[in-house]
């Protein structure tokens, strides 16, 4: 069965405050493996903007492990600072408790990524008063609004449903 989604997020002008207004972003669900979205997402972030990033996961904490040569956090509450922006890379099923421990420290904004939907988890966080964000991603947010799309490949100067040829 598909979640209902009645909920509506913050417009593009309201995406961009936020981005505007966050300095410091945690990444909920940080993977030491290269070929995961929050790994990608960590090292755009870390070359392609002014953001200062903290990285949580529990196991990896758990294992000394560094990424990206940055320290891996056990839980939010474990970090020196409280994030301006909690991203999150989790289950579906995760998303509630994750978005309260985000309530708990005082974050100001939630941002589940792409495919993340979980209107209980956006409930809890805007009625402590955050900014609530899901089934987008920071990075595609972020190189939208400053310029950073073609670092991916996806601006190519083509519209076309077609493979283009190699030259």
């Amino acid at each position: 069965m598909t979640e209902v989604r009645t909920w509506q997020g913050p417009s593009a002008p309201e995406r961009l405050n936020i981005l505007r207004s966050t300095k410091t972003i945690a990444i909920v669900g940080m993977s030491d493996k290269i070929s995961r979205s929050s790994y990608f997402v960590a090292t755009y972030l870390l070359s392609s903007s002014p953001y200062t990033l903290y990285f949580v996961n529990p196991i990896l904490a758990a294992k000394g492990k560094e990424v990206l040569g940055q320290k891996v956090y056990a839980s939010l509450a474990d970090l020196p600072v409280v994030p301006d922006l909690v991203e999150i890379f989790r289950r579906h099923e995760d998303l509630p408790g994750v978005v309260q421990e985000a309530v708990d420290l005082g974050a100001k904004t939630v941002w589940m990524q792409l495919g993340s939907w979980n209107e209980e988890a956006a409930e809890i966080g805007e009625r402590a008063g955050l900014n609530v964000v899901m089934d987008r991603c920071v990075k595609i947010e972020h190189a939208r609004f400053y310029g950073g799309l073609h670092l991916a490949g996806f601006v190519t100067g083509v519209i076309s449903s077609k493979r283009q040829e190699l030259a």
